[in-house]
């Protein structure tokens, strides 16, 4: 009687598998097919086309009326910058906060902490007024300050609980021969958090490669959008509103953040789950 009732439960629980696998991979599958399918709208009564066309990826590049190649390399250049200062700052933030006692501390992770709570676009407006005030507006710079200086916000927690798993006695030891502070975090530190280092670098860029809002408030001028802007646009303008080419668009941008996760996969899981194994 309990192996049927196992059995039941096993069964029950991979069909709900497949379900919710099916619901969550059916758009993507579509939008592919769509990608590859004659024509210019995503609707059609088959699921497969009747022919494959590549012509909607490179009409992306070469139409004049869109400038697609200049909005991946703007959109490329954004997130590299972030995830190169968002992940550093993030690590050294986390490193304080595990590692120094300082007379703030409490206060600064209850910040963090209250911080995390509220969701980023409430401050949209405030960001839009400071870089208003600096003259920054419309340019990339704005958007890599805004995403490196809020990854710590989002990450801190995250690299500091890594920390907390280390030893103390490697730095201690490290002290004692005469090592800084910087040689410590530097030599010590950084190499044995790669893992969480990693999956914080992963998720800065996937953050900054994929966001509208920021990118749609902040950059003005159709040379300095990003990829995600450029694309609403191509949806949403009625004069130019090719949605096979915005379902080629999608590909092209799921295509890098697709393979960065294929070759960092072992890192990421190895980062969520070492600080559990260490402890």
């Amino acid at each position: 009687m309990r192996n049927t009732r196992t059995r039941i439960k096993l069964f029950v629980s991979y069909v709900l598998l497949v379900v919710i696998s099916i619901v969550c991979l059916y758009p993507a599958i579509w939008i592919l097919v769509s990608a590859f399918r004659p024509g210019g709208a995503i609707y059609s009564p088959t699921f497969l086309p009747d022919r494959f066309t590549t012509e909607h990826f490179s009409a992306l590049f070469n139409d004049k009326s869109f400038v697609f190649g200049r909005w991946y390399r703007n959109t490329l250049k954004i997130a590299l910058y972030s995830t190169f200062f968002g992940t550093l700052g993030t690590t050294m933030v986390a490193y304080v906060l595990s590692r120094f006692r300082f007379k703030s501390r409490r206060r600064v992770l209850s910040t963090i902490l209250i911080l995390n709570m509220f969701p980023s676009f409430m401050s949209l407006v405030a960001v839009f007024l400071l870089f208003n005030s600096f003259n920054l507006l419309n340019t990339h710079a704005a958007l890599i300050i805004v995403y490196s200086l809020g990854a710590p916000v989002g990450g801190a927690f995250i690299v500091k609980g890594f920390f907390d798993t280390i030893p103390r006695s490697l730095e201690e030891s490290a002290r004692i021969d005469g090592a800084s502070h910087l040689t410590v975090f530097s030599r010590i530190m950084l190499p044995l958090c790669r893992p969480i280092l990693i999956y914080m670098a992963v998720t800065i860029f996937t953050g900054a490669w994929v966001d509208f809002v920021l990118a749609r408030f902040l950059l003005r001028s159709r040379e300095q959008w990003t990829v995600a802007v450029g694309l609403w646009d191509l949806a949403t303008n009625f004069r130019t509103a090719n949605f096979t080419m915005f379902a080629a668009g999608c590909v092209l941008v799921a295509v890098p953040i697709t393979v960065l996760f294929m070759m960092m996969q072992r890192f990421i899981v190895e980062g969520l789950t070492s600080g559990a194994n260490k402890g």
